[in-house]
């Protein structure tokens, strides 16, 4: 076989190699039929769109001819999308950081006909750097090997998947309140008490952690956890992280003071972070809160929503070949633009140069003195922007992120009475139901164009968006999101859990060397967590006990994580803070959009709110009704109801008394 055959993919990271020498395949059984018959190695290359060193490395290697031509001659070439595929993604990063104690991306994975990783690596440089060998003198070590050391080779590889794909058993320990009060104190430890967030740099925003120290302070009325917070939240959103003309976060700070960011912007981060916010703003009605959360949503909308409905998956962080170009500015372009506003902004910006050549990342280090002044300058320099070559957009709609979205914009909507936020959910969800969910029940992870991949839902997809389809449920009311959610879910315990395990791949999917399943919340919640979240809504929600049982056997795969690390654990810390809470339970019969908003407001995050009719199938509203005709809630705990209310001023008396 021969020729590129990356122009017919649905993934635009895919599709931007399309034309790319190298003679890639996508991801298929069809490839290692050809490396057998071929006998010669294959060279996975694993990347994503908004990925900066992948684009590094396309253009150094494989847009030239000769490596091009070389990788050809001597191997079967795959590009993946770890974004399309992240069960793919998982199981040779867990390889390469095994071989080599580090792990990122463009990875580089040499492996057998048989899949199996004998040589790892992430970016290979196209001439020697920092003592780097190049990745021509890798691939001729790596020919020369697989000539003269085939048995060594084969061996190095049945040895990485004997090891890695053992299976040992959960381990064991508690997700109590024990646990919950230790990871707090150990947070306190890693907390920076100079410049907030947790560890050094570089530093990610840690949107699980923070939803879990909210819920913890919601809880115990522990202070130290909502300073935390509020400190990091703040330092986030006034340094350069954050787009201060428009909304939305930067994937990362490269230093420690949270000024120099990674340019791409990710979906997931920003709709982590908009319910961070937003939930901010509903314990403390903190002003800075409510602008971001406003913000964020605002940037979704703007700038990620898809012509179908849905959200994209991130902006690049370059442009025209230079990371960042799109956002920086230099004191001499803000005097041109700005006149005799420019040294105002200079001085409250921070414009000294923080970045390259010259240039700043803009930075709010505290309110401006004159809003209308400033918000005529964030006018002016928008616009001045829009003549900028703008970022490339990753237009695929992964389902699992955009289940994030959906939850976010959905609380959002009512918390910040916002109902056009609720409306955006609705329709992204109603895109992934109608477009993502097959008629056997399979969800397909990825669609773009309205146009579904062939790539099956890993566990975060499933339980992301059921979780998102319980959260609408809520919201609107309506009863078709129970039923989504719990066939979703349905599945999950059919085709995801084993032997007591949560694993990220259904029973059957595809068969790789091993079957992925990893319970850390790293950039974005584990599948094991996100299950239990679903699971404990689904539970509170039917008061299934079966149901119940599963969000605690997908909680305890993440105990012995929570307890030595709970950086890595937030999201499962979360769910954990739920169930200490109660579960608390809202039902709400009737149409109010005033007992709506208290019941999400003032209650603990993780609530399950259920609004309709009884009638309409969903158990939490049945056997309660209107009170004097009028629309009532009802305070539950295992469907033990508190008397009914229909003020809202006495629902919100009444959750603060039970909270």
């Amino acid at each position: 076989m021969s020729s590129n055959e990356l122009g017919k993919s649905t993934s635009p990271y895919l599709r931007q190699h399309a034309d790319n020498p190298v003679h890639w395949r996508e991801w298929s059984e069809a490839v290692f039929v050809e490396a057998r018959e071929r006998d010669v190695p294959v060279f996975l290359s694993v990347g994503y769109s908004a990925c900066h060193w992948c684009h590094v490395m396309a253009h150094e290697s494989f847009e030239d001819e000769v490596t091009a031509a070389y990788l050809n001659e001597n191997f079967v070439c795959v590009k993946v999308d770890r974004e399309e595929r992240p069960d793919v993604d998982a199981i040779y990063m867990q390889a390469t950081v095994a071989m080599t104690g580090q792990g990122g991306w463009p990875m580089s994975v040499f492996l057998t006909p048989g899949a199996e990783p004998f040589f790892c690596g992430t970016y290979f440089p196209s001439e020697p750097r920092h003592g780097m060998a190049t990745f021509r003198q890798v691939l001729e070590s790596l020919v020369n090997a697989w000539q003269t050391k085939r048995e060594d080779i084969d061996k190095v590889g049945r040895s990485v998947v004997e090891q890695l794909g053992a299976r040992g058993a959960v381990a064991e320990g508690a997700m109590d309140e024990a646990t919950l009060e230790r990871a707090v104190a150990l947070l306190k430890v890693d907390f920076d008490p100079v410049d907030a967030g947790f560890g050094r740099a570089p530093k990610f925003p840690p949107s699980m952690v923070l939803d879990f120290l909210l819920r913890n302070h919601r809880r115990t009325g522990s202070t130290e956890a909502l300073e935390m917070v509020a400190r990091t939240c703040e330092r986030m959103a006034r340094g350069g992280m954050y787009d201060q003309l428009a909304g939305g976060f930067a994937r990362y700070s490269v230093d420690g003071q949270w000024v120099i960011p990674h340019f791409e912007k990710m979906l997931y981060d920003n709709a982590l972070l908009l319910d961070v916010y937003t939930q901010w703003w509903a314990i403390t009605e903190e002003p800075l809160a409510r602008r971001i959360a406003l913000e964020t949503a605002g940037f979704l909308l703007a700038e990620l929503r898809t012509p179908e409905g849905g959200f994209a998956s991130a902006l690049d962080a370059d442009t025209e070949g230079e990371e960042g170009r799109y956002y920086v500015w230099s004191p001499a372009e803000l005097h041109e633009l700005l006149g005799e506003d420019a040294d105002w902004v200079i001085e409250l910006c921070d414009v000294t140069g923080t970045f390259e050549q010259g240039t700043s990342v803009l930075q709010l280090r505290r309110d401006p003195d004159d809003l209308g002044r400033w918000q005529k300058v964030q006018a002016v320099l928008r616009e001045a922007r829009r003549g900028r070559t703008y970022p490339g957009r990753d237009d695929k709609v992964v389902a699992a992120w955009n289940g994030l979205a959906i939850t976010g914009l959905a609380r959002a909507g009512v918390v910040l009475a916002k109902p056009e936020y609720v409306e955006a959910a609705v329709a992204a969800a109603e895109l992934v139901r109608d477009v993502h969910l097959d008629e056997a029940g399979i969800l397909h992870r990825t669609s773009r164009d309205g146009v579904v991949g062939s790539a099956h839902g890993v566990l975060e997809d499933y339980a992301t968006y059921a979780h998102a389809c319980l959260t609408l449920l809520g919201v609107t009311g309506d009863p078709e999101w129970l039923v989504v959610a719990q066939t979703l879910l349905d599945r999950v315990l059919e085709q995801f859990v084993a032997d007591g395990i949560f694993y990220d791949t259904a029973a059957d999917a595809e068969t790789l060397v091993w079957r992925p399943q990893d319970a850390t919340d790293n950039a974005s919640p584990s599948g094991v967590s996100l299950a239990a979240e679903a699971f404990t809504t689904l539970a509170s929600v039917t008061g299934s006990a079966r149901y119940e049982a599963a969000a605690r056997q997908a909680l305890q795969m993440s105990a012995a994580i929570a307890a030595r690390a709970p950086r890595f654990a937030g999201r499962a810390l979360a769910v954990a803070e739920t169930i200490a809470s109660g579960p608390l339970e809202i039902a709400i019969v009737g149409e109010s959009t005033e007992l709506l908003s208290v019941a999400v407001k003032e209650s603990p995050w993780g609530t399950a709110v259920a609004s309709g009719l009884p009638g309409s199938g969903v158990p939490l509203l049945e056997g309660r009704g209107l009170v004097g005709g009028k629309a009532a809630a009802f305070v539950c705990q295992r469907f033990t109801c508190k008397l009914p209310v229909v003020l809202p001023e006495d629902l919100r008396r009444e959750l603060n008394a039970t909270v």
